[in-house]
């Protein structure tokens, strides 16, 4: 079944005219997770996001699944516990898009330092028993270990040997988080789901004081009109406050404490880092930093400074990039990392929960996990906790949480889901083993990833691609790779793209509601995160998007504006401008 521009039309009138038994706002991983699992139970399910699919929080992560290894320190168990145990999990129902990746903790006997070498062991020690790491053979090759000062510089030549004295070694993952996002909502909408990016709630609607549905608006066209549902699931991450704020016999408090976080991205000449490290920032402020390399880059961040601002658009300032950089150049001070270096950035926003104080009239809270204790804590400090409340009137909201634990998350919501569905409509659907629910792109062995993915490039090449191009196509779509390397001899290289890209873009435009150039360029793939040759792959996209959408040239003319946005704002084009300004 298509997922495209097309079909979006006919989902739009099943909007219209269908009584679901799930709307969900939201569409990041916590509304992606809970979307997947509901339809293959076989809910009538419907999803919107006044955005992109992923737009927000879910694409500006540090696109690692990690169970955060730092909340052992502040005894946050209950949460690393969860978060750890999903990281394999995750890997095996995404296991295109989710790689095991030791990750090195150098150790500095430096004030506020987060570990020492005799807690670093005892955490990793922990971390990996909550794991199961011990007892899972495809895990104990991972298992824990320490190094000396000097076999970390070996590994790490660039590491500043200062006050150094040893690090651990221990599993974690990187993801692609968008594309975990988008696969899970391309299963949710294959087992019969209505799945609607730029859909804005508007209005929660009642019957009788019963939340009953939301009036929406399609941004894509500025018509409203109500969806009718027995449930609805606010899972809107940032915005779980703005939401609730449209059910006006709902709870008007804030219950969310949003924060910011950023990365930087230098060429991997300039940041030369052979696995994912994570250090403490070394300016007593309880913030850890990661520095990965990817596709020939190195990235690094994060900040944690609580956020006010647009959170649709939120930008990188010089006080984030002062941040970084500081930090980065004095834990790799041969780097002499200056803006310039920075090739793009991403800026994020937590849905974090504020500090609870008292239960807000009307509201049943329902399960909350992790909660911090109090309002002065740093945003640093804050749980990494989520919370499901039921109001009053029914609205359920599911907030908080990582991104590694969105399936958890998920089950959470959907018991409660049932239950309400059985209590008050007498309608019963089966418990869905989400552990073993495939997102899409994951249909293969997850025991044998390297091998199924070695098979895949091969088909690729099979098909006339170069390997490296057909890794990037496998490694992006998963089994539906092989959709896009059988449809290669059919296609005709577009001006500015190969025979490859342009059989990944058709495929992106047909199955994955690709409406925008921004979708795919930052999304559906990371060109303009981490893409060396960027400039030709937007001119070929835009024109070939154009082509087989139809684009006017006023259409095609915004597309253009809206990439180069979206460029200068991830290439720190103004910051770098008012760097030159002043030293002219």
């Amino acid at each position: 079944m298509t997922f495209s521009k097309a079909t979006r039309a006919h989902d739009v009138q099943t909007l219209k005219q269908t009584e679901f038994d799930l709307l969900i706002i939201g569409g990041g991983i916590t509304g992606a997770g809970v979307a997947i699992q509901a339809a293959a139970a076989g809910m009538k399910t419907a999803l919107i996001d006044m955005q992109d699919f992923g737009g927000g929080t879910s694409s500006r992560s540090t696109r690692l699944v990690h169970g955060g290894i730092r909340y052992l320190k502040t005894f946050d168990v209950e949460v690393v516990s969860e978060t750890v145990k999903e990281r394999a999990v995750v890997q095996h129902i995404a296991p295109h898009m989710t790689t095991p990746d030791p990750m090195i903790l150098p150790i500095y006997d430096e004030p506020g330092t987060t570990f020492s070498m005799f807690s670093v062991k005892i955490a990793m020690d922990l971390y990996d028993r909550l794991a199961g790491v011990p007892e899972t053979p495809n895990l104990m090759k991972y298992a824990n270990y320490t190094l000396t000062k000097e076999e970390v510089l070996k590994r790490e030549p660039q590491l500043n040997p200062d006050h150094l004295v040893g690090a651990g070694v221990y599993l974690d993952y990187q993801n692609n988080d968008s594309r975990l996002v988008l696969e899970n909502i391309k299963r949710a909408h294959d087992e019969g789901g209505i799945m609607m990016s730029r859909m804005k709630a508007k209005k929660v609607l009642h019957d009788h004081g019963e939340v009953c549905g939301v009036t929406v608006e399609d941004v894509m066209t500025g018509e409203i009109f109500d969806v009718k549902a027995k449930l609805v699931l606010n899972a809107s991450g940032p915005w779980s406050d703005d939401v609730r704020h449209l059910d006006n016999l709902g709870d008007i408090a804030d219950h969310m404490r949003p924060t910011k976080g950023v990365h930087l991205v230098v060429d991997s000449s300039r940041l030369n880092v052979p696995q994912p490290t994570y250090f403490g920032s070394g300016t007593n402020d309880g913030r850890m930093i990661f520095t990965i390399p990817r596709e020939g880059k190195t990235y690094f961040g994060t900040t944690d400074t609580d956020y006010d601002g647009d959170m649709t658009n939120p930008q990188v300032t010089q006080a984030d990039v002062d941040y970084l950089l500081n930090i980065i150049n004095k834990k790799y001070p041969s780097a002499h990392l200056t803006i310039d270096d920075v090739e793009s950035s991403w800026a994020g926003i937590r849905p974090l929960m504020a500090p609870p104080t008292t239960t807000p009239s009307g509201i049943e809270p329902d399960a909350t996990t992790g909660a911090s204790a109090a309002a002065s804590l740093t945003p640093s400090s804050v749980s990494r906790g989520s919370s499901l409340i039921v109001a009053e009137d029914g609205l359920i909201t599911l907030a908080g949480g990582k991104l590694t634990d969105y399936r958890v998350m998920a089950n959470g919501a959907m018991k409660k889901i049932r239950q309400l569905l059985r209590d008050e409509y007498l309608d019963t659907f089966p418990e869905v083993d989400s552990a073993e629910l495939k997102v899409s792109g994951g249909d293969f062995d997850s025991n044998r990833v390297e091998a199924e993915m070695a098979r895949f490039v091969e088909y690729g090449q099979v098909h006339g691609l170069p390997q490296a191009e057909a890794r990037e196509i496998a490694t992006l779509f998963g089994s539906n790779a092989l959709q896009i390397f059988d449809a290669v001899d059919d296609t005709v290289a577009a001006p500015n793209l190969t025979q490859g890209e342009t059989a990944a873009l058709h495929y992106s435009l047909e199955n994955e509601m690709t409406l925008s150039a921004v979708d795919y360029l930052l999304r559906r793939t990371y060109h303009v995160l981490f893409g060396s040759d960027v400039d030709r792959v937007k001119v070929g996209v835009v024109a070939e998007m154009a082509r087989v959408l139809g684009w006017d040239a006023i259409e095609t003319a915004k597309q253009n504006a809206e990439v180069d946005r979206v460029l200068a704002d991830a290439q720190l084009v103004d910051l770098k401008a008012g760097k030159q300004a002043k030293a002219v």
